[in-house]
C-alpha cells in the first residue's frame, strides 16, 4: 500500500489519534477525521474501483454528494467514507467492483 500522501493538512489545534486498519494494515489517524480523510492521509488511493470498467476512484467532494469514496467499514459495504467518523479499531477495506446487497449489510431508510 502506498504510504506517501499528497494530502496536506492545515495547521490546526493538535488532535488525538486512533488506530484503524486499512486493508489489514494498521494506521494511526487523527481522531475526529472522516474515513475518507483518513484514507487520503494514509495514501490509500484509490479507495475503490468502478463495477463496470474497474476505473480507480478516490474521495472527491468530501460532503456526501459524489459517492466516489465508497468503502467497506467493519464488514458493511458501500459506506460513504466522507460521512463516517473514524473510531478506534475500525476495519476499512477498499472496494473493487460491485458489492452485493444482502440482508444485514445495508441500512433501510426510516
Amino acid at each position: 500500500m502506498q504510504t506517501d500522501s499528497p494530502f496536506n493538512r492545515l495547521d490546526t489545534a493538535p488532535a488525538g489519534s486512533v488506530i484503524i486498519e486499512i486493508d489489514g494494515q494498521p494506521f494511526t489517524v487523527r481522531e475526529g477525521d472522516s474515513v475518507a480523510a483518513a484514507l487520503l492521509a494514509a495514501g490509500a488511493i484509490p479507495s475503490r474501483t468502478t463495477p463496470v470498467s474497474a476505473s480507480p476512484r478516490a474521495p472527491y467532494c468530501m460532503m456526501g454528494v459524489c459517492f466516489e469514496c465508497l468503502v467497506e467499514v467493519d464488514g458493511l459495504p458501500n459506506v460513504q467514507g466522507c460521512m463516517v467518523q473514524v473510531t478506534e479499531g475500525m476495519k476499512v477495506h477498499r472496494q473493487s467492483g460491485a458489492r452485493e446487497l444482502t440482508e444485514g449489510n445495508f441500512h433501510e431508510a426510516v
